[in-house]
């Protein structure tokens, strides 16, 4: 069964996401960093309000993905915090200033989060080499990877979905997400045949969720 998660950057949405059919929530801060960690009382309080799987994003900041020591130890304190109010999964990345999955400190979040899984976001658009990539990730034990195959979104990036799904062979998760709308998702699920699909649902240029699109993403996923 393909699944559908929605970028959530408000309690509105993730509201309207679950209504909409969604199989999980990615719950994140400040739309415009392309999304950074959530308040923690707000999340607390999603979390009594919906049913769905809620992954939390853990990035301290916007802009690049190499973190100060500072920055890296608040990371695994807020991971430490968010698994005490029931949350499914963390959504992080870090990269190494050559754009490289930094494999030490990515491993110690993800052993840090255990048991629950952990998400490889859209950091994996910058690296270099993304087969080499691919491999780093999977070594680094992330049950996902969020990418839009490398590119400005999902249909540019089609055909590195694609391989990406192939090469991953069931080790991971390859999740298409970046530009990913009803319009195109069926193109998308035809040509990558990935099993969970992302998207934020926001039509109209604000920082909730539409849910006629939330609906017409799931609809189109299923159909």
């Amino acid at each position: 069964m393909r699944k559908l998660e929605i970028a959530c950057f408000n309690a509105e949405s993730a509201l309207i996401a679950q209504e909409g059919g969604a199989n999980r929530i990615e719950f994140c801060a400040n739309i415009k960093d392309g999304g950074t960690t959530p308040d923690v009382e707000a999340t607390k309080n999603l979390r009594q309000e919906i049913i769905v799987d809620l992954y939390v994003m853990i990035r301290p900041r916007g802009g690049n993905f190499c973190y100060t020591d500072s920055e890296f130890q608040q990371m695994k304190i807020e991971i430490q915090h968010f698994k005490t109010m029931g949350t499914n999964g963390f959504v992080f990345g870090i990269l190494n200033e050559d754009n490289t999955v930094n494999v030490q400190q990515n491993t110690e979040l993800v052993e840090l989060a255990k048991p629950l899984p952990c998400t490889f976001h859209r950091a994996f658009d910058e690296v270099q080499d993304v087969f080499s990539s691919l491999e780093s990730v999977i070594q680094c034990g992330f049950s996902t990877i969020l990418t839009s195959g490398t590119m400005p979104n999902v249909v540019e990036g089609i055909s590195v979905l694609k391989q990406l799904v192939e090469k991953a062979n069931n080790r991971i998760s390859i999740m298409p997400g970046g530009g990913l709308r009803s319009t195109n998702i069926n193109l998308i699920q035809q040509q990558t045949n990935a099993g969970f699909y992302h998207s934020s649902a926001i039509t109209d240029g604000s920082e909730t969720a539409n849910l006629d699109e939330v609906k017409a993403l799931k609809l189109n996923l299923d159909s």
